[in-house]
């Protein structure tokens, strides 16, 4: 096969993975409209429509799925043998991509790996924020970050965090105005700051303990985030009670900026933890970064 065919099929690998001409494009360092261009030869070229365009979005065709099914595996193996090169070299290497949702971006990866990469230069690591259950395998991520019990089965995990505690809380302003929740239905009657879960395209449902029971709570209010942090703003302004990590929310408790509320029905979760498809072939790099990440007692 001509290089010129096989750089079209990578572009192909491209589009239908990102579903998008630009975010395709920037990643392979062309202009959308030459990628668009070498697309349109391809299908020319093969004699079927492998791409359904319209003015927000791309996406395979049935014939487009069935062609990138059948040839996604041969190029990924051919990258992870030329990843694999890289066991030959003094250092590890290579870029590993990681999808993790903001808090333990910030509190649990971050300070580990700003120490490792300095030991490790050659190494580099693209993390994505997404409070989606993300499918690593479909969406080619090495690994992802999630707690312990929403691991799916068929995965490798390593366990880089202590268990989890979150916290419900609230400005004192808030709470001068509306009388203290005492157990957690209490809170079907307040305004609750909350956060958006784009797999399911819902909101987060909060989880209690009472009387040793599962309790689950879906509440209300007038702001829903992506991001904990901004919840955790959003509560300090007066907007409403929240639910997030204890972590988060120390410091402005011990400051009086928050009041917590409901403590004694908020459990304690296991860790997070990095998981990764049993099947992955383990480079150094990638190896070198579990074991820095792992939680020790």
């Amino acid at each position: 096969m001509a290089r010129e065919n096989i750089n079209d099929l990578l572009a192909f690998l491209a589009v239908a993975r990102e579903r998008s001409f630009t975010k395709a494009a920037a990643k392979m360092g062309v202009s959308p409209s030459a990628l668009s261009h070498t697309l349109r030869q391809l299908e020319t070229r093969l004699g079927v429509r492998l791409l359904t365009r319209t003015t927000r979005a791309v996406s395979p065709t049935e014939a487009g799925e069935r062609f990138y099914n059948s040839i996604s595996p041969a190029f990924d193996e051919i990258e992870t043998q030329v990843a694999a090169l890289g066991a030959l070299r003094d250092k590890p290497s290579g870029t590993i991509r990681i999808t993790a949702s903001d808090y333990p971006i910030r509190c649990i990866l971050w300070p580990k790996l700003s120490v490792f990469l300095r030991d490790y230069p050659d190494i580099n690591v693209d993390l994505e924020f997404d409070n989606g259950l993300t499918d690593i395998v479909a969406e080619r991520y090495d690994a992802g970050v999630r707690m312990g019990e929403r691991l799916a089965k068929d995965m490798i995990s390593a366990r880089i965090s202590p268990d989890v505690r979150f916290a419900v809380v609230g400005a004192p302003s808030y709470l001068d105005e509306n009388p203290e929740p005492q157990r957690p239905a209490d809170l079907l009657q307040h305004r609750c700051i909350n956060l958006r879960l784009p797999t399911h395209g819902g909101k987060w449902v909060w989880e209690f303990e009472e009387d040793d029971k599962e309790v689950k709570v879906r509440v209300e209010g007038p702001l829903t985030f992506s991001s904990v942090y901004d919840m955790r703003d959003a509560a300090i302004s007066g907007f409403g009670l929240t639910y997030v990590p204890e972590e988060i929310v120390a410091p402005h408790l011990a400051d009086g900026r928050l009041k917590r509320v409901l403590e004694s029905f908020c459990p304690y979760w296991e860790g997070f933890h990095i998981y990764y498809p049993s099947r992955r072939q383990s480079s150094p790099a990638f190896v070198a970064l579990v074991d820095a990440l792992r939680h020790r007692e």
